[in-house]
Order: structure tokens, then C-alpha cells, then sequence
């Protein structure tokens, strides 16, 4: 089990998440490729293609920084040739990238609601096309967005319809290209957090005092890295939580995962409902 000698086309990646799974990757010696539209330091946010490529490098693999805003199938296109030309093609894709604006409708402008679809949905859906003609040679492909559970109750649309429909967009692809290519052995997951993760991201959005109630982003890392180490024709058109994942991997302590140590209770993430798992100790 080990992702040594693969490549991974990373859309997004240059901070959180992403970049915590290409890191993980990058220790088994894998090849990657950060496809992401930050190239010079953000005011406020933290991370560019190169600051993450050094990370790649650093932890033991090889990195491929990739100027590319997959709004732009032009440029989408450009970095998945450039990542088969420098690696010799696609063993895994994650479709990371992905934008959040959390309100109702009247408060949702046309701009938002644009941007949610154009990145979530379609850019998953166009990165997702351009890398599985590649993944058809691999020897275990994957593909993994990270996108919440399937489950179709008000409760998770009303607040923010926009949002979640973009989201949910994203699990809906999964499955549906899950079963339309079963027959090339691609594997098709989704990969949602069941806590708050302790992003910039999550840090804009909620009260600053969360980072309590978070986990790191190795959790999410950690999780994927045991999603795509399986035979790909065995394990795909599932839906994933991370803690279900390293569960059933038989990681009992999920304590190092607290930002930081204590017993305050962790904050549960959108989409995922309250659960406990009496074998882990959290």
C-alpha cells in the first residue's frame, strides 16, 4: 500500500486540504501536480503553486506547479498535457478546488451563484473529463472529490440552496461516473470532513475560536491516502467521511487529529450528521 512512483493531478492545492493530501502523497515518493490559480502571495490567504510545490519536494516527492483556473477548460486542458509530458501520464485525480459562499437566496448574487457552479460543478466535471482519457492506462486509477454524502434532505439545502446544490453537483458526478466507468476499472469516491477542518477557509467563514472544535487537515489527508491505495475496481462509488475511513482502517485514536488537545467538542461539519463511533476515542 503505497502511493510511491504515482501521479496526482490536483486541482486547487496550494493551501489546506489539498495541499495536506499532495504532502501525504508526496512521502510514499509520488509525483504531483498542483493545478491552482494562486501564482503570487495572497493578501490574506496564505500558499501559492510554488510555496506548495517546495512542500511536495520537501516531504520527498516531485512537483509540478501548474498556473490553472479550471473555470477555463483551455487551461485545464494545457495542465493535464503539461503533467503527462513531465510524468508520463494520470494515475490519480482530486478534484479539491472548490468555492463556498454560505447564504439564502435573496442574499446569493448572480456572480456568486455563477462562481459556486463554474468551479464545483462544472470545473469538476471538466477536470474529471480531461484526466480520464489518461487514467484509462493507469494501473489503479482513482479519482476523489471532495464532496459531501448523498443525502437528499431539506435540511441541508434551505440555508444555502446555492451552495449545496454545487456541492452535491460534485457526489452526483461521482456516482454517476462511477458506474459509467466501471468497465475501464476507475474508481470514482467522494471525501467529506464529519468535523470542521482548521483551513483559511474555514477560518473566514467561522468564528475564530473554532479552531477548538477543528481538526488538522492531515485527518482529511490521511483519509484519502487510504481511499486510493485500494484496487480501484473494488472500491468506488462510495461516498466517505473521513473518520469512517480511518476507522475502518483500524486507527482507534483520532486525538492527534485536534488542532488543539482538550475535550472540547468538536463542531460538526455541513452535510454530516452527529455520530459516534464508540471504537475511536476523539
Amino acid at each position: 500500500m503505497s502511493l510511491q512512483g504515482k501521479t496526482l493531478f490536483i486541482s486547487g492545492g496550494s493551501r489546506g486540504i489539498g495541499l495536506a493530501i499532495a504532502v501525504r502523497a508526496a512521502r510514499d515518493g509520488a509525483n504531483v501536480a498542483i493545478a491552482a490559480k494562486t501564482s503570487e502571495p495572497h493578501p490574506t490567504l496564505p500558499g501559492t503553486i510554488h510555496t506548495a510545490a517546495r512542500a511536495i519536494e520537501a516531504a520527498g516527492g516531485q512537483a509540478l506547479p501548474l498556473l490553472c483556473d479550471i473555470r477555463d477548460a483551455d487551461q485545464i486542458d494545457a495542465a493535464v498535457a503539461r503533467t503527462v509530458e513531465r510524468f508520463g501520464g494520470i494515475d490519480i485525480c482530486i478534484n479539491n478546488a472548490s468555492a463556498i459562499h454560505l447564504t439564502g437566496t435573496l442574499q446569493t448574487e448572480p456572480k456568486r451563484y455563477d462562481l459556486m457552479q463554474n468551479i464545483n460543478a462544472r470545473g469538476t466535471f471538466l477536470v474529471s473529463r480531461a484526466c480520464i482519457p489518461h487514467l484509462m492506462k493507469a494501473a489503479n486509477p482513482h479519482v476523489l472529490s471532495l464532496a459531501p454524502p448523498l443525502e437528499f434532505n431539506p435540511e441541508w439545502f434551505a440555508p444555502y440552496p446555492a451552495y449545496a446544490l454545487a456541492k452535491y453537483s460534485m457526489s452526483l458526478y461521482a456516482m454517476a461516473m462511477a458506474a459509467e466507468f466501471r468497465r475501464e476499472r476507475i474508481a470514482f469516491n467522494t471525501l467529506w470532513p464529519k468535523t470542521y477542518i482548521d483551513t483559511a477557509a474555514v477560518r473566514h467563514i467561522v468564528d475564530t475560536q473554532a479552531r477548538a472544535m477543528s481538526r488538522t487537515p492531515e485527518i482529511m489527508a490521511d483519509a484519502a491516502w487510504h481511499i486510493l491505495t485500494q484496487p480501484s475496481t473494488a472500491f468506488t462509488g462510495r461516498h466517505c467521511v473521513d473518520e469512517d475511513v480511518l476507522v475502518e482502517a483500524g486507527v482507534h485514536d483520532l486525538r492527534p487529529y485536534r488542532c488543539e488537545p482538550g475535550d472540547t467538542a468538536l463542531a460538526f461539519d455541513l452535510f454530516v450528521r452527529p455520530g459516534h463511533h464508540p471504537q475511536a476515542t476523539v
